[in-house]
């Protein structure tokens, strides 16, 4: 079947050309690479300059990380374990923030590649800048969490898929398994991904045709032996992170949130979509005669099928997400939205059949940039200029370097011993056990059942730290019950109060000694 022809595809045998948006049309890969570089470079050293503190999801990474666990009681370990890795390894906080950013790239590279065939270089590079313009992929990705972990393997998947599809090779779709496989690790959100791809591989007129090749089964007999180590672990825990994500939806309150749950997730999404739409738009507007793709141009082009496959990558995950809320009736968090449009791009870019000429280019480059520059900017002020005028809390403030210091000496000082556990929340006791120069570990919230791994009668003889923090005159004499169950004969010391890391305010901590007994 003959295709018709898309973008055009503007490769490195012409010859060069004059200016910065002549050597993008001229040497696209090379301005791709040169884009990756740059992103890269940004938004890991904006953190590393402008955190004063690590954020609660990396703090949760380290408490997490280092005790190497096949699961925990709310999310799958991969992404903890990297964090670990990346600790043991640099021992520096630009390594976390790095290690976010690596996970974009790849899941980048993997949407060219994808993207490549179909719409050429030229159009791939275009079809990265127009997602980049989401926050998920800049501004919240130097978190690095379960979200950004997905990155990678979902747009793996996709890859994988389409080529596997359309070239029947069994390494990719040993690919497309591992994809899935690895997902799973990184959060269980791959159902999404999961089963809008399988009712496409089983309904599509052509993608049955895989269903009679050993592909599908040796990719489903990849994901499943990955996987097995925590299937099994879930089996034996019964099933204890998801109760944590029973917890984070919100709970049905009527017939109505089967609807308004969905609209609302939705509506949510097109609002982050909006930088997206601006640079897709520099694509496709204004639209002139000249612009149209001529059906003679030796474009890489694409035919119904392959179209057929980037809908479903484009839109399947987030079609799934709707009726799986619609469904359900439970309410979602905007930010499981992260790796649902990573080839809405792509989509977008063979939608257009559009040429990119010069003109053209240089428009999507000049508002790619902007929209990247206002993040860094918004991104910048958020943490330097602002916390000296709205004196709102913010987490990458909090002095858990003074933290972690001044409750480690006075332990070491009263027990002549350095300080091996912690009894906090999360937050407190990460933090402390962070930044303490005796590392630690945490009993998280005071419940066992958080943290099994803890032996109780070696805190008992070791002794521990017992912190909580006060806000907005909270009590600082008083050991929380739930922490105070743990620890009943621990002493109560003065209370401390550590100005934030940058910007006024102050945090009020609490806490108590447990010594050895």
């Amino acid at each position: 079947m003959s295709a018709t022809p898309q973008i055009s595809a503007l490769t490195s045998d012409a010859a060069p050309k004059a200016g910065f948006v002549g050597f993008i049309e001229s040497w696209p890969r090379a301005a791709f690479a040169g884009f990756l570089g740059v992103h890269f470079t940004v938004w890991t050293a904006l953190p590393a300059l402008l955190y004063a503190n690590l954020p609660l999801d990396l703090i949760e990474a380290l408490t997490y990380g280092r005790e190497w666990q096949l699961g925990y009681d709310k999310l799958p370990p991969l992404p903890w374990w990297l964090v670990e890795i990346m600790h043991r390894v640099f021992g520096a906080d630009a390594a976390y923030y790095a290690l976010a950013q690596a996970a974009v790239i790849v899941a980048f590279v993997a949407v060219f590649a994808t993207a490549r065939p179909l719409v050429g270089a030229a159009g791939a590079l275009v079809a990265v800048l127009i997602i980049d313009g989401m926050h998920y992929f800049q501004y919240t990705a130097v978190k690095f969490n379960h979200d950004v972990i997905q990155l990678p393997f979902w747009a793996g998947a996709g890859y994988a898929l389409h080529a596997a599809l359309k070239r029947g090779k069994v390494i990719h779709w040993l690919l497309l398994g591992l994809a899935f496989g690895g997902a799973l690790w990184a959060k269980y959100f791959v159902v999404v991904l999961a089963v809008p791809y399988a009712l496409f591989i089983v309904f599509d007129r052509d993608g049955r045709r895989a269903l009679r090749t050993p592909g599908p089964w040796l990719a489903l007999g990849v994901a499943l032996l990955i996987a097995l180590p925590h299937v099994i672990w879930l089996f034996r825990t019964d099933f204890l992170p998801f109760a944590y994500a029973e917890h984070r939806a919100a709970p049905v309150r009527g017939w109505f949130d089967h609807v308004l749950h969905p609209l609302a997730f939705a509506a949510g999404q097109m609002f982050f979509l909006i930088p997206t739409f601006l640079i897709a738009a520099a694509l496709v507007w204004p639209r002139s005669k000249s612009a149209a793709m001529p059906h003679t141009s030796p474009a890489p082009s694409a035919d119904a099928f392959d179209r057929r496959i980037v809908t479903l990558l484009a839109f399947g995950p987030a079609l799934a997400m709707i009726v799986l809320t619609a469904t359900s009736g439970r309410g979602t968090i905007a930010m499981w939205g992260y790796p649902l449009w990573l080839f809405l791009g792509l989509w977008i870019a063979l939608a257009a059949r559009v040429a990119i000429d010069r003109v053209r280019l240089a428009r999507i480059v000049a508002v790619w940039s902007a929209v990247f520059a206002a993040f860094a900017l918004v991104f910048t002020i958020n943490y330097t200029v602002l916390p000296l005028l709205d004196h709102r809390y913010r987490a990458v403030l909090f002095p858990g370097d003074k933290l972690g210091a001044i409750l480690t000496e006075r332990f070491r000082a009263a027990t002549g011993t350095p300080l091996r556990y912690v009894i906090a929340s999360m937050w407190d006791g990460g933090n402390l056990a962070h930044y303490s120069a005796d590392q630690p570990q945490v009993l998280i919230d005071g419940l066992p059942a958080r943290a099994p791994w803890l032996d109780l009668n070696d805190i008992r003889a070791k002794g521990a730290i017992v912190v909580w923090t006060a806000f907005n005159g909270g009590d600082t004499a008083h050991i929380p019950a739930q922490l105070a169950a743990m620890a009943p004969n621990a002493q109560v010391g003065a209370p401390l109060e550590l100005p934030m890391r940058r910007g006024p305010g102050a945090i009020h901590v609490g806490w108590a000694l447990l010594r050895p007994q």
